[in-house]
């Protein structure tokens, strides 16, 4: 498996089709996601000078998406992590999710915060296992149980 992630935006494609995917899964897990999002995240938020919105590449198809944007004090949000069914189970979420935080170093953040809702249980289980320790919740979204935090450490 060759990943290639690529600098994008979440308003134009593929990660604009990429994340109605992702929306229309946490919709079915979440009833009434719909009419109440959790935590809503904008596209401009996810975008430079304080934010990246990355898109994972296997063979030239776009296989994952995910955002971080800045919250301040040196601490950035990990936001819409999604890999498409087919890519799943073979190391792609891990590959993102180490992009995302690298995106995070390089613009400046020493500490990174995520959430997820209950159904989310692959995702917690790979948040614990890169070193994510969990926190008292730090933002509204009320559709999460887990909020966790990591320190970035520094590039050798």
């Amino acid at each position: 498996m060759v990943l290639e992630f690529r600098a994008g935006r979440a308003d134009a494609s593929p990660g604009r089709e990429l994340l109605a995917e992702l929306n229309a899964l946490l919709d079915a897990q979440y009833p009434g996601r719909a009419a109440r999002p959790g935590s809503v995240t904008a596209p401009d938020e996810m975008a430079p000078p304080h934010g990246r919105f990355l898109v994972g590449y296997e063979d030239g198809r776009a296989v994952a998406v995910g955002g971080v944007r800045h919250l301040g004090d040196g601490v950035g949000e990990i936001k819409r992590m999604y890999v498409v069914p087919g890519a799943r189970s073979r190391g792609v979420g891990r590959a993102l999710l180490a992009a995302l935080e690298d995106a995070a170093r390089d613009l400046g953040l020493t500490r990174v915060r995520l959430d997820a809702g209950p159904a989310q249980e692959h995702s917690r289980a790979l948040f614990a296992a890169v070193g994510y320790r969990p926190i008292a919740a730090y933002n509204r979204n009320h559709i999460a149980v887990y909020f966790g935090e990591k320190e970035l450490p520094v590039r050798p």
